[in-house]
């Protein structure tokens, strides 16, 4: 019975991982009973290759023949196949068998000393089933005692392997990833034969790596084996063979593991939505492994080959010890009519949760129902000094429901607060605290409990949609703020910063703080950006001997289409002709440009860059949906980089409308807190598009769009532009005047209706009745 609740034990461990990743495609047969759907393969690992030197380093091939009584002048010609362990000779090797039995017939009945060959089985359990088997094949051929001889895979395989000369894979069952036997055989230089599978022929170059015969081909099999001979020893070819088969072995599946499980990654993964992203996987090309870092763990003896002969050396390991340990559990049972015996499982199952489930909600109906009676029913004013006891509860718990908590008082009087954008609890370590500093999450789930962080999406309901909250990543956090920005900042200056910022550690140091303060505090006049996170164009990150220009860096990071889409966006927004130029032309004067969505500018710059930026991601927007060019992201190439399709050019708006826009632009040491104006306003005369960043001409956008969207007339199905923020036009204002001028006016005539009937007939206004004589 422990064992029949092991093997449930093991189940239950393999369905709670996401994935469960096999190096081998035979490990997902020999698991298949705990398969509940997240088995996955990723061949090509270097424990094979690893596990060969490091046995290399500790023995040596004739050591090994003379432990198993093998001579010096034995050619040992070993057979290998499928990797499975099997009691009983298996129906593949009896097939490699028949296959290869002109073979044994030629050579195997040799009896001249200077050309004995031995033929090894190495295959299924080290049973008397199998060495039977293989002997009444040897007498049936008429081998001589001793020409064959049969290893278990439950063995040490490294020394069967060290020992044989030649290596020839005797099965003609195809194979879907290469055989980890040939990898290991491939390192130790021995020279290998195979059929030709198109796995191997994907690798393997015939005659240069290995040499390949036709499957179920007895005489191509024949030939393949003369070319390794010569003179009852190995030829030169098989010796040149075995050198370059050992040099292609170290590397054969490198690529194609690294790939594989980067693609896992990037399916399994969710990274957050301001997390730098990795590169698609198309672009990887590492192609080998990183050897020179083995050769110090091969050094160390690292016991590798326990890890995979746990078999061969009757060692239990520590997996062995748990099961024995569970398997001597005792389990309590229950009897069913027909006698059958049924676990109890501690753990409640999916019906129990449900019932559960519904007793709570039984029971939450209940009370609410009860408390709706209650206050139906007439109740007992009670005496003064208890309704005085509760009012005065009641103001006290009124007074700490709206009491400013640490963090808000601390900002009281500051001239700026900077709010910290982030969108999981994994980040928190990286946020500041403080009067400066106020977080801003993008998350109600991963919200910092007891903080005064704002909620965006209570602020902005378009951010409940996780499509959006994605795409948009930190601007998605400024359009909350700036939505009814009254309600919640009030101070001449703003500013945002990423936590990113802090984890590639450019946040600003304590003294850079200072600096911006007193900088803001003495001139509070005028249109400054500040800003500390910068964009990295050194050239040689990606391998440029030139400095990148701020466009072909934006490429860079938005899969090569950053101009394109950003001009097409831009004609979109202010309705261009398509002959008309649309990307606004970047200075090349090597200074600096902002980046990590870290800066701090005055509040009405800060509502009239969030006035630009809605209409240009609604016309990027539009492009995505209207368009069959846009049909899917241009901005990215991995998955990865779709999810977060508009993030990395929001990230980079900030300059182009702060440089078109006259807008002072200032960088700050964010370690000393020294200051530096970039792309000076004088030097750009010539090259702004000031005509279209006027705030006149925006506004009128704005208001264009407002009456829009208050009329109804929608230009697609999902509109984007009103639910990034207000949405304000003069027809809003003018009705909301009328209708608050006409309850003025109701409330002016009911008063006036109350005078008169108070006059004539004697109304009584406390009384609010007609005394009875008027009545009559």
């Amino acid at each position: 019975m422990g064992w029949q609740h092991l093997f449930s034990h093991w189940r239950s461990a393999f369905s709670r991982a996401s994935v469960v990743v096999f190096p081998d495609f035979t490990y997902p047969m020999l698991y298949s009973e705990l398969d509940t759907g997240n088995f996955f393969v990723i061949p090509g690992s270097p424990v094979d290759v690893w596990a060969a030197e490091t046995y290399s380093k500790t023995h040596t091939k004739d050591q090994l023949r003379e432990l198993s009584g093998f001579g010096k002048n034995d050619m040992v010609v070993l057979v290998v196949g499928s990797s499975i362990f099997y009691d009983d000779l298996s129906w593949d090797y009896a097939v490699a068998m028949h296959s290869i039995g002109p073979l044994l017939t030629k050579y195997a009945r040799r009896n001249d000393a200077s050309e004995s060959f031995k033929f090894v089985f190495l295959c299924g359990n080290s049973t008397d089933g199998y060495d039977d088997a293989l002997q009444e094949v040897a007498s049936r051929l008429g081998l001589p005692h001793g020409s064959i001889r049969h290893y278990g895979l439950n063995g040490d395989v490294n020394s069967v392997l060290l020992m044989a000369d030649i290596v020839l894979y005797g099965s003609a069952q195809d194979v879907q990833g290469f055989p980890p036997l040939l990898i290991r055989a491939m390192t130790f230089e021995i020279p290998v034969i195979a059929p030709d599978f198109p796995v191997l022929r994907k690798y393997i170059e015939d005659g240069v790596h290995g040499i390949f015969f036709s499957k179920h081909n007895p005489e191509a099999l024949m030939n393949a084996f003369s070319l390794l001979l010569s003179s009852g020893k190995l030829s030169k070819f098989a010796q040149a063979i075995g050198s370059s088969g050992r040099q292609l072995a170290k590397n054969v599946l490198a690529l194609d593991c690294i790939a594989g499980y980067a693609r896992l990654l990037e399916n399994v993964l969710n990274f957050p939505s301001d997390a730098l992203l990795p590169g698609p996987v198309s672009q990887i090309q590492q192609g080998a492994w990183e050897w020179n870092l083995f050769p110090n763990e091969i050094e160390l003896d690292i016991e590798l080959p326990k890890m995979d002969d746990d078999f061969s050396n009757g060692k239990g390991t520590i997996v062995h010890a748990v099961e024995q340990e569970l398997a001597s559990l005792n389990y309590s049972v229950s009897i069913l009519d027909n006698g059958t015996e049924v676990p109890m499982l501690d753990k409640p199952s999916k019906s129990d949760w449900d019932i559960l489930r519904e007793i709570e909600i039984s029971e939450e109906n209940e009370m609410l129902e009860i408390e709706e009676v209650e206050e139906r029913m007439e109740k007992d004013v009670g005496v003064w000094d208890e309704i005085y006891r509760n009012a005065r509860k009641s103001e006290k718990l009124k007074f700490e429901a709206n009491e400013r908590d640490e963090g808000e008082l601390e900002r009281t009087g500051q001239p700026v607060c900077i709010y910290e954008i982030y969108s999981g609890a994994g980040v928190w370590p990286f946020l500041h605290h403080g009067s400066l500093y106020r977080g801003l999450s993008l998350s109600r789930r991963s919200q910092r409990q007891s903080s005064d962080d704002v909620d965006a999406v209570g602020r902005l309901p378009l951010l409940n949609d996780t499509f959006y909250r994605d795409i948009l990543c930190e601007m998605g956090g400024m359009f909350a703020i700036a939505n009814r920005v009254d309600s919640i900042h009030r101070r001449p200056w703003i500013g945002f910063q990423s936590w990113r910022a802090a984890g590639r550690q450019v946040a600003l140091s304590a003294e850079a703080e200072r600096a911006l303060e007193e900088t803001m505090q003495e001139n509070f006049r005028g249109d400054v950006l500040y800003f500390w996170g910068r964009l990295d164009m050194d050239g040689s990150v990606i391998g440029s001997n030139n400095a990148l220009t701020f466009w072909s860096m934006c490429d860079i990071l938005n899969g090569g289409n950053c101009r394109t889409v950003f001009q097409d966006g831009f004609r979109q927004m202010y309705a261009l002709p398509p002959h008309a130029e649309a990307l606004p032309p970047m200075p090349e004067d090597g200074g600096y440009w902002s980046a990590l969505h870290s800066w701090v500018m005055p509040t009405p710059s800060f509502l009239e860059f969030i006035m630009f930026s809605r209409m240009f991601v609604d016309s990027v927007d539009a492009l995505h949906k209207d368009s069959s060019k846009y049909s899917m992201c241009l901005l990215g190439s991995s998955e990865i980089e779709k999810k977060h399709c508009y993030c990395r050019v929001l990230e980079l708006l900030i300059n182009v409308w702060a440089y078109h826009s006259a807008r002072k632009m200032v960088y700050i040491n964010p370690n000393t807190g020294s200051m530096e104006e970039q792309h000076p306003i004088e030097q750009r005369k010539g090259f702004m598009w000031a005509k279209y960043f006027n705030i006149t001409l925006l506004k009128s956008m704005d208001e264009d769009l407002a009456e829009a969207a208050d009329d109804g007339d929608h230009p697609r199905e999902m509109w984007l532009w009103p639910m990034t923020g207000e949405v304000h036009w003069q027809g809003i204002y003018e009705r909301e005047r009328e209708e608050r001028d006409g309850i003025l006016f109701l409330s002016s005539l009911t008063e006036y209706v109350y005078s008169s009937l108070s006059l004539r007939k004697g109304w009584d206004r406390e009384q609010r009745s007609f005394p009875s004589s008027a009545v009559n």
